[in-house]
């Protein structure tokens, strides 16, 4: 009895000290966007959210300042459903996140501002590329691995 209890103390001691987006969980958050970084990188709140499965030009690439500017306008100040997968890229957090019940990623996309990126979306956006979307490159790390 004393062994099961030791385990169970452990592994409480152990959950709790993880961080609550840890790779074990993945967590909702429902927060305001207070500042789009790209086409693919926003901030809820404070917390910086990359979106899960799209690839945006930079803002120093072509199409990136019009993918910053598509964005900016489409949630800055506005209230956002996002879901992580409990994974982190850099300082930001991985998300889909939705306003309003539409995927953001999937928007962009359809804007022909951004592409699917296979290798994290599992080609969930590949029907919403358009021939715009398309002719963006295509980054490397997008391709699944084999």
């Amino acid at each position: 009895m004393s062994t099961l209890l030791f385990r169970i103390c452990g592994l409480s001691l152990l959950l709790g000290s993880l961080p609550p987006s840890s790779t074990l969980f993945a967590d909702t958050m429902s927060r305001t966007v207070t500042h789009v970084r790209d086409g693919d990188t926003i901030v809820v709140g404070k917390q910086p959210i990359r979106l899960n499965g799209i690839a945006a030009p930079e803002r120093n690439e072509p199409g990136g300042k019009e993918a910053a500017a598509y964005m900016r306008q489409l949630v800055l100040g506005k209230l956002l459903n996002c879901i992580d997968n409990g994974k982190w890229t850099h300082d930001r957090l991985v998300a889909v996140c939705h306003l309003n019940g539409e995927d953001i990623g999937r928007l962009i996309v359809a804007a022909g501002l951004a592409r699917d990126c296979p290798r994290f979306s599992g080609g969930r956006y590949t029907d919403a590329e358009t021939a715009a979307s398309r002719a963006l490159p295509f980054p490397r790390y997008c391709k699944r691995k084999e």
